[in-house]
């Protein structure tokens, strides 16, 4: 649907409907609010209401804090879990309240981006399932109404705001990431964004301090090992990489408590940056060359590092109690699997492995 088509059709939608609940990825409330719906709907002098989905994913102390500073009223939910979906229900019913005197029934409207999560509150409201829900953009089709109590329905339909640009779509999930020709531009978006909404995520995901954009995406691709031929990083690979981390979910504003469990600082530059030169592609090989090293500093202290070479990827892991934990890290850490491995250490213990 072209923009100019898809807004007529959020214009209708906020037209019809009495009060309006814009659907907000909590994880991204600045990539996921848009300032014109909300314009419009100030416009019309119809109640707003914003609902951040997928909040059992935020720190509830942020979200508390997001809710206080906010100039719109602001709910918090995990349709997925069935998470705050009474407190959402007694504010829609008090935003109906004033309108009952002059209307025989409220219509509420769920306007947002694909993917926020509106039919998922949808079917959570109505206590079964109400709508076909799919991660698809702009899958809901046709306009139903759906009876919340004897006065108060919600008007399902396709309040899909258009995505304005192409760099928002990949940011968004609407466009794969290892398809993009390009993905140099919308990767330095994302990372603006990062660091305006909450720039601690990058220290936590990269334990990277740098400034600028292009900075924190070099040093990601150095982290990572995406090194081209010369010794420099290969930004289109660093940037195709962050994105899909981020379209995934498996990088968000916020750490889960498991990556929090297992905090490690990156390491073993040096040590990656022979193996490369000398093109060591067997473990064995590489703690024959560098096992002394790698030993002194083997302690309490988990440490990783990573670095493609020849087409696989060589990671190193130490400060672990079990050499099976260093590896499923590893593994973990690269999304690949093991096809070489050596264990060392004694009651600290360290991996070097080949992953593919």
């Amino acid at each position: 649907m072209k923009q100019r088509k898809a807004w007529k059709v959020v214009r209708e939608v906020i037209d019809e409907a009495d009060v309006i609940v814009e659907v907000v990825d909590a994880r991204d409330p600045i990539g996921t609010r848009n300032r014109k719906l909300e314009r419009l709907v100030q416009e019309e002098g119809k109640p707003l209401l914003i609902v951040m989905n997928k909040a059992d994913l935020v720190p509830k102390e942020w979200a508390e804090d997001y809710k206080r500073k906010s100039e719109v009223p602001v709910v918090f939910i995990s349709a997925r879990e069935r998470k705050g979906t009474g407190i959402l229900r007694r504010e829609l019913k008090k935003l109906a309240k004033p309108l009952l005197d002059e209307k025989e029934r409220v219509k509420v409207a769920l306007i947002g981006y694909p993917n926020v999560g509106k039919s998922t509150i949808i079917n959570t409201l109505k206590g079964k399932r109400a709508v076909g829900t799919a991660p698809i953009p702009g899958y809901t089709k046709g306009k139903q109404l759906i009876r919340l109590s004897k006065r108060l329905w919600l008007l399902d339909s396709p309040g899909v705001v258009p995505i304005d640009d192409f760099d928002e779509l990949v940011i968004k999930g609407g466009f794969p990431a290892d398809k993009i020709e390009e993905p140099v531009r919308p990767a330095l978006k994302l990372i603006s964004r990062i660091l305006e909404t909450r720039r601690e995520a990058i220290t936590e995901k990269f334990g990277i301090e740098a400034e600028s954009e292009e900075e924190i995406l070099r040093r990601i691709g150095e982290k990572r090992g995406l090194i081209k031929a010369g010794g420099e990083v290969d930004l289109e690979e660093t940037a195709r990489w962050l994105l899909r981390e981020w379209q995934t979910g498996r990088f968000t504003l916020f750490a889960s408590e498991e990556e929090k469990s297992r905090d490690f600082v990156w390491d073993f530059k040096e040590i990656l940056e022979g193996v490369e030169r000398e093109l060591l592609l067997d473990p064995r090989r590489i703690l024959w060359r560098y096992g002394d090293e790698l030993r002194e500093r083997l302690d309490n202290q988990k440490r990783a590092g990573v670095r493609e070479i020849e087409g696989v990827t060589v990671g190193i892991a130490t400060g672990f109690k079990k050499c099976d934990s260093a590896l499923k890290f590893l593994e973990e850490l690269t999304g690949k699997s093991a096809i070489a491995s050596e264990c060392f250490g004694k009651k600290w213990k360290g991996v070097v492995a080949i992953l593919d």
